[in-house]
């Protein structure tokens, strides 16, 4: 096993991606990237910044270790936001993904999908003025948003409606899912919350407030037509910028539970797992599940916070996590690698690949010297290298 030395604080410069290949030693990458090395304009291009998503790795990343090791086929039993099969696409690689969160499904196939753009932009442009002009008309009649629950809760009256006048529309166009993305996406802005709490809001915000983001004091939004305008062209600039290195190689979305999904023959796994108590990933996209009345799977989520993170929380969670590439290695190739992006405070992936007959081929200290929002500041993972033997 080569266990790479740590690089934190070093000078050099993050690894050139496009240079990797299979010769590369894994001891010369440095994978501690810092800001001049990767801006945000960077680590979110094309269709990687086309909705905010919580716990995703960057692209780059990705790249290195699908040029690394990659040779037909990725597979990516926890997908999110689809960094994995974006980046195998780009490649021209078969990709195959799979997500307990319908949304993350969602994201995935409007990112990687092939669309028609002409058509699109038309659809984009019509369905926009469509829902402003239907907006107005139910201001002008003083019609109330006519729902409860969540939606009222979290949005003003007047956001609600234009939101509810967009999503109205949406069956009548062919690229429903690409405009369910840009629905939610301002949704998700448009909420009563402060400026400072997108990622996590705890309660609706509903006066003016001082801002920590903005060093002022700010008002919560009570409009969501100006988000929409300005998510549909970005999608549009985002999906036409991905079409340009967008490749025919096949993509597969699966929405379900990895433990029991059926992965076609693949050479490769690069993925980063839920962590124990962190994130719930359905509720991060709440909003998203409202609006447009999703199917969930919450109670299969590996992980969830609500369970804890004690020692009765942590077995669980392990055996799930096992479960997933003891499944994932069924149609893997002898001598295929799986890469693991993770935050292994207990180490646990040493004794997870030993149960499962992996050889652990490398472990990568990985220093993230950037984070974003309220998580900002240092945090460090590491990136576990399996190989199956035979």
């Amino acid at each position: 096993m080569l266990m790479q030395a740590e690089l934190y604080g070093n000078d050099r410069a993050f690894t050139a991606f496009h240079t990797v290949g299979p010769e590369t030693d894994l001891q010369a990458l440095n994978l501690n990237w810092r800001e001049s090395d990767l801006p945000q304009r960077e680590r979110t291009k094309h269709v990687h910044g086309l909705h905010p998503y919580l716990g995703k790795f960057i692209p780059q990343l990705v790249e290195i270790f699908l040029r690394k090791y990659a040779r037909r086929a990725v597979v990516d039993p926890f997908a999110g936001s689809g960094t994995t099969l974006v980046e195998a696409n780009a490649l021209g690689l078969a990709a195959c993904g799979c997500d307990i969160s319908y949304f993350n499904c969602l994201l995935t196939r409007v990112k990687t999908g092939e669309h028609d753009l002409d058509l699109l932009e038309r659809e984009l442009k019509d369905i926009l003025v469509r829902a402003e002009l239907r907006a107005f008309a139910a201001r002008a009649r003083r019609a109330e948003p006519g729902v409860t629950g969540y939606l009222a809760e979290w949005y003003a009256p007047e956001a609600l409606i234009e939101l509810l006048a967009y999503r109205e529309l949406i069956p009548g166009y062919r690229h429903r899912e690409v405009l369910q993305v840009v629905l939610s996406r301002a949704a998700r802005s448009a909420r009563l919350t402060t400026h400072f709490e997108l990622d996590f809001p705890k309660e609706p915000q509903r006066e003016p407030y001082y801002c920590r983001k903005h060093h002022r004091v700010c008002r919560p939004t009570t409009r969501a037509l100006p988000f929409l305008r300005r998510y549909t062209y970005d999608t549009l600039a985002r999906l036409r910028e991905f079409a340009a290195v967008r490749t025919g190689a096949p993509v597969e979305v699966f929405w379900g539970d990895a433990r029991e999904v059926r992965f076609p023959a693949h050479d490769t796994v690069v993925t980063s797992p839920p962590y124990l108590g962190l994130i719930d990933y359905h509720e991060q996209h709440r909003y998203a599940y409202e609006l447009l009345g999703l199917p969930e799977l919450r109670d299969k989520e590996i992980g969830r916070p609500e369970k804890g993170n004690g020692a009765r929380a942590a077995r669980e969670y392990y055996e799930g996590i096992k479960a997933v590439f003891a499944n994932v290695a069924r149609s893997l190739e002898p001598g295929g690698h799986v890469v693991i992006v993770v935050h292994d405070r207990g180490e646990m992936y040493f004794e997870m690949a030993r149960e499962l007959g992996f050889a652990v081929e490398a472990v990568l200290e990985r220093h993230v010297n950037r984070r974003t929002g309220r998580r900002s500041g240092e945090f460090f993972e590491r990136v576990y290298v399996w190989k199956k033997e035979r």
